[in-house]
């Protein structure tokens, strides 16, 4: 992860503008989120809270006084739950001078498309109103740790130095304790992932799928690292060539990928089910298969999943 740039003249380098985002907030209330229960779990706390499209210009605001931390995750990632565990721990061991967001991508769209989300989970800083991206995926604590510290000092630079209302930054904030250990293969799978080895990481999943069938968390994670691994060769004009030839199967693929990673995912289904219905048998298959990975990402109980079972099933018969 290099590290966070200082920010040019008039604004923080790679901002994205959110300007849209905000107008659309200008209606609710101006205080700051109210904390809830984070995604992990863990008790509530006044430095994590939980934000929407509905909440997220209010924590826009409180970012000119406090940096935050936004962790977009989706909650049928395990990468995301680790993460939330991870920057939790770090974020209260800062004592205030940081605020934890955590937003459900696929529940708040607006906040995703803002910030133009392309895997889950991502990382943001907000400082200032500004957005600075910070690395996508999970960072264990040696490398998250100094990372947050340069969040601080660019917060710094920019004049934001406050602290997260009713917390005492003098306070010392107790650790939170160390989640249970992931299965040996799924924690070799996850190192490989860190150094983007997703040949190796897909081994190790498809290896602990075979030991065991019913590891319902291998078969989304494989699917989710095989998503990564295709993403890094999708063309930047694949849009436009989908676009351009309706029936050209790669094509939707291509495309279909980058809408389940933005969070998309009816669009996804959408597109791909269309695709099936105007495909000859060969592709209808790598189609299908395309669609049960996206199934195992999004999780077998969500509705969206069993809306697009039921239509895979019409189509089919």
């Amino acid at each position: 992860m290099a590290a966070v740039p200082a920010p040019p003249p008039g604004g923080l380098r790679g901002a994205i503008d959110l300007s849209p985002l905000v107008a659309r907030q200008t209606q609710q209330a101006a205080q700051a989120a109210a904390p809830s229960a984070p995604a992990d779990g863990a008790p509530a706390s006044a430095l994590v809270v939980e934000v929407g499209d509905a909440e997220f210009g209010q924590l826009i605001e409180l970012s000119r006084t406090v940096p935050v931390v936004v962790a977009l995750v989706a909650t049928w990632s395990t990468p995301s739950q680790d993460l939330v565990v991870a920057l939790r721990r770090a974020v209260e061991a800062a004592a205030g001078r940081l605020l934890l967001a955590i937003v459900d991508s696929d529940a708040s769209p607006q906040v995703a498309a803002a910030f133009q989300v392309q895997s889950v989970p991502t990382t943001v800083a907000l400082i200032g109103g500004s957005p600075v991206p910070l690395f996508a995926g999970v960072l264990p604590d040696d490398r998250l740790a100094p990372l947050l510290e340069q969040v601080l000092e660019l917060a710094a630079q920019n004049g934001v130095t406050g602290t997260v209302p009713g917390v005492d930054a003098e306070e010392a904030v107790p650790a939170e304790p160390a989640p249970e250990p992931l299965p040996p293969l799924h924690q070799e799978a996850y190192a490989a992932i860190e150094r983007q080895d997703y040949a190796e990481a897909i081994r190790l999943f498809r290896t602990a799928i075979a030991q065991d069938p019913r590891d319902t968390a291998a078969v989304a994670a494989l699917a989710q690292v095989e998503l990564l691994d295709r993403l890094r060769t999708v063309p930047e004009d694949a849009r436009a060539a989908a676009a351009a030839a309706p029936r050209d199967v790669p094509a939707a693929l291509a495309v279909a990928d980058l809408d389940i990673a933005g969070g998309h995912v009816d669009d996804a289904f959408d597109r791909l089910l269309d695709a099936f219905a105007a495909a000859a048998p060969d592709d209808r298959t790598v189609i299908r298969t395309r669609l049960l990975d996206y199934f195992a990402l999004t999780g077998t109980d969500d509705p969206r999943v069993a809306a697009a079972r039921r239509r895979l099933a019409t189509l089919l018969y």
